[in-house]
Formats: structure tokens, C-alpha cells, sequence
């Protein structure tokens, strides 16, 4: 049910204490006395002004009462009040306006009552009996917030349960925040980002978890290196290649005056052989430009629009020769900000990759869009670039694949059907250094679908 490890230790610990809480709350609440001390105290303190009050009256009068009530108030901070059976207050002090109630309730019932109040502290009320027969109510009013202590314990309870409140969620906080971090760092890895590190994101912190943190920090920096590694191959191997291959076209060209008409064939084959070499070469080193940040992507402004028709008229030029044809849709005006080059070279490469797979008399389907919500980029406008073919498509487990350097999809290892497995590579690699990402889905009706999503810098409203 609940996915989030922080959730789920927040929710186990939190059971546990208020568990503990509230079982030593019951427990303590069965057995403690009726009357807690403090209350025992208090009643204690308001029977002796009773008495005393009482008795100051019988025998100095009103004024006798007043001067020892006054007293009582100065130095207990509790107002006092003296009230005969005719619910009269004795000493001519002003009452609050729930007293003569709680008095006649005191002289019904014959015990102490206690009247909570919506504002204030509550009033309390005990009977007073004197030698000489007389019958009386003393009404007394704690300070403000004085008694709540005393008559609301569920109030201690949910202070406590507030507390163990929130040592769980520092306890739970504690536990999960290097996992957290752990995943984010999992994340920019798998995301390209190969400087991705967790520790020192944890500080000085020495447990499991920080052992767990320094584990992924070497695997980090060992596929960091071999990734760096891999790349500088490729682009040593790729460099040293074009020279040998530079002297195989000058032997070729040697051979082809030299020989006879007996050897035209095999001379034109180790010339496209040689082009295809040179081909992959060259996107080998594009590739790997790209990887490893090693050349400065210079970006101006420029029309996108105008872009991706020239690219789609190209395309529609080549899949003439293959009985297959480029439909550009109407498109919105916009320009975006990038290298032109660069962005030209990863359209075209899904463009022709399209013509390459689609069936023979069907049509490559290319649209730009300007969506209004774009989800992958909520505050800013982006282009949509779709490219749709008529082809086999793609399983889908190997969807995310297809823009992995030299992969292939088995039913496609003809070379006959397509290249080397590098042009989708350099276009998923060229997109992401603009800020934008490529996908590919099946659709419903057969095809592949790959989508090109561009950050958008202006856009004009009109259309071609």
C-alpha cells in the first residue's frame, strides 16, 4: 500500500510509541489516586478560605471580608467569593455570570461543583458551614489557564503524543534521507551524468548507510572511468582509421588505371566498402564528440520550420530511388535556439532511418508541432517533431534501445537494410545537448513513430 520507505518507517515507529503513549496513559490513569495531589492541595487551600471567610464575616462584617478577601487575591492570585444562602455575594464585589447558577447547584447538591468556562478559567464552588449555623458558598477563580492542568489530562496526552510525533519523523528523516540521495545520484547516473557522486551529500555521517553511499561512489568512478576509456577508443581507433583509409582510395584509384575491365567489379565493390568504412568513420567520431563534451557546441538562432522542410526534401529526393516518398504536414513558423548543423544532422538521420524501414509505396510522415501543454516542459514552449513510417516496427522491448550505439533490432542485421546502428545514437545525443529528448513507440497500425521534443525560443503564428 504504501511505497515510500520514509512513510512506512514513519508509520511503524509512530504506531509503536503511540502505542507505548497511550498504554502508559491508561495504566497510569487506572491507577492513580481519585483526586490528584495537586487537586488535593487545592482543595485543601479552598476550604481553609471558606472557613476563614466565613468567619471574617460572622464577625467584622462586610468590611472584614472584603479586607481578607483582597488579601487571599494578592497572594494566591485566586479571586474569592462569598455567597449566603440567598444567593447574595457578601462582600459587594462584582461576580462573574455564571456564579449564582454553580452557588444554587453548591446548595442543592451539598458538595464542592466546578463550572468550566468558554473563556477563562473555570469556577469552582464548595458549601461552608459555620458553628453558628450558618450556610454559605465560596466561589473561587483560579488564574486564567491555572487549572487546566488540573481537570483536562488529555491535553498531557496529546503533548506527548505531539513529541513521539516528532521524534519519529526525525527518526524517519534520519533513516531515509541517504537513500533518497542514493536514488537521486542512481538517477543522474542512468541519465548520463557520470560525475554523479552521494558522498559527500552525507557529510560526515558513518553507518551502513554510508558505507552503502561510498560503495556507489567507487562503482561510480569505475564506470566512469571505463566509459571514458571506452570513448577515447573510439575516438583514437576512429581517428587512426581515416589515414590507412585515405591510402586505400589512392591505391584504389591506382588499380582502377592499371587493371582491366575483368577487375571493374570487384573494384567498384571495395570502393562502397571503403565509403561505408569512411561513413562510419566519421559518425564515430561525431559520436563520440558528442559523448564526451570534448568539442564546444557553438548555438545561434535560427528558423527550425525551415530546417525540417529542407531536410524532408531531401529525404523525398532519396526514397524516389526506393519507390517510397516524404510527406512533410503543414507546419507552424517557429525558431529555436542550437547549432543548426548539429540538429540538421539528428533530424535528417531519423528522417532516413524512416525511408530505410518503411514498405515499398508508402509514405515517411513528418509533422512539427507546437503543442500548448507540453509535459516534459511545463514553462516553456517546445516543438514537436514527429516522424512516422509504414515499416515492421520495433518490439517493444527494444524500443529504448534502438538509440544505443551499434544496436540493431535482430530482424534488421541485413546489411542491406540499413547502416551501422549509429545514426539514432547521434540523434538521441545531438537533441539531449539542446535540452530536449527523442523517444520511439510502435503504432497502433503498424510503423515506428520516434518524437523529437525541442525547446522553442519564440514562436510565430503563421503557418506554411
Amino acid at each position: 500500500m504504501f511505497r515510500s520507505l520514509f512513510l512506512k518507517i514513519f508509520l511503524w515507529f509512530g504506531a509503536v510509541v503511540l502505542t507505548v503513549i497511550v498504554g502508559t496513559f491508561i495504566v497510569g490513569e487506572l491507577n492513580r489516586p481519585t483526586v490528584p495531589p495537586m487537586r488535593r492541595n487545592l482543595d485543601a487551600m479552598l476550604d481553609t478560605f471558606g472557613r476563614d471567610a466565613a468567619r471574617e464575616f460572622e464577625t467584622g462584617g462586610q468590611p472584614a471580608l472584603v479586607a481578607y478577601l483582597d488579601r487571599v487575591q494578592r497572594e494566591s492570585e485566586i479571586r474569592v467569593f462569598l455567597f449566603n444562602s440567598q444567593l447574595q455575594e457578601l462582600s459587594g464585589r462584582r461576580i462573574p455570570a455564571n456564579a449564582p447558577g454553580l452557588v444554587q447547584q453548591t446548595l442543592q447538591a451539598q458538595r464542592p461543583q466546578v463550572e468550566p468556562a468558554e473563556h477563562g478559567a473555570p469556577l469552582i464552588s464548595r458549601p461552608v458551614s459555620t458553628a453558628n449555623g450558618g450556610q454559605y458558598v465560596l466561589v473561587a477563580e483560579p488564574p486564567h489557564g491555572g487549572m487546566i492542568g488540573f481537570f483536562h489530562p488529555t491535553l498531557h496526552l496529546l503533548a506527548i503524543i505531539l513529541l513521539g510525533a516528532l521524534f519519529c519523523y526525525g527518526l524517519a528523516r534520519y533513516l531515509t534521507s541517504p537513500v533518497a540521495k542514493l536514488r537521486a545520484a542512481t538517477q543522474q547516473l542512468a541519465q548520463g551524468n557520470l560525475r554523479a557522486r552521494v558522498g559527500p551529500a552525507l557529510g560526515n555521517r558513518r553507518d551502513e548507510l554510508a558505507s552503502l553511499a561510498a560503495d556507489f561512489d567507487r562503482m561510480a568512478d569505475k564506470i566512469e572511468s571505463l566509459i571514458n576509456s571506452q570513448r577515447r577508443l573510439l575516438g583514437d581507433i576512429s581517428h587512426e582509421l581515416r589515414s590507412p583509409l585515405a591510402r586505400l582510395n589512392v591505391a584504389l584509384e591506382l588499380a582502377r588505371q592499371r587493371s582491366g575491365t575483368e577487375a571493374t567489379g570487384a573494384l567498384e565493390r571495395i570502393q562502397r566498402e571503403a565509403e561505408t568504412l569512411n561513413e562510419m568513420i566519421g559518425q564515430l567520431l561525431t559520436l563520440t564528440r558528442l559523448e564526451s563534451g570534448a568539442e564546444e557546441i557553438r548555438k545561434s538562432e535560427f528558423d527550425l520550420t525551415r530546417l525540417v522542410t529542407e531536410v524532408a526534401a531531401d529525404a523525398e529526393f532519396e526514397a524516389r530511388s526506393r519507390e517510397r516518398s516524404v510527406k512533410l504536414s503543414p507546419s507552424p513558423s517557429c525558431r529555436v535556439v542550437g547549432n543548426e548543423q548539429l540538429l540538421r544532422r539528428a533530424i535528417e538521420n531519423v528522417v532516413r532511418n524512416a525511408v530505410q524501414y518503411t514498405a515499398p509505396e508508402t509514405a515517411v510522415e513528418v509533422k512539427l508541432e507546437l503543442p500548448a501543454d507540453s509535459p516534459s516542459y511545463p514553462r516553456q514552449p517546445s516543438v514537436v517533431i514527429t516522424v512516422r513510417d509504414h515499416g515492421a516496427g520495433v518490439p517493444e522491448s527494444a524500443l529504448s534501445e534502438i538509440f544505443r550505439p551499434f544496436y540493431r533490432v535482430d530482424e534488421a542485421r541485413n546489411r542491406d537494410a540499413g547502416g551501422v546502428g549509429l545514426g539514432l545514437a547521434i540523434a538521441e545525443r545531438a537533441v539531449r545537448l539542446h535540452g530536449g529528448k527523442v523517444e520511439a513507440s510502435n503504432a497502433k497500425s503498424g510503423g515506428l513513430i520516434v518524437t523529437i521534443e525541442l525547446p522553442v525560443q519564440q514562436i510565430a503564428g503563421n503557418s506554411k
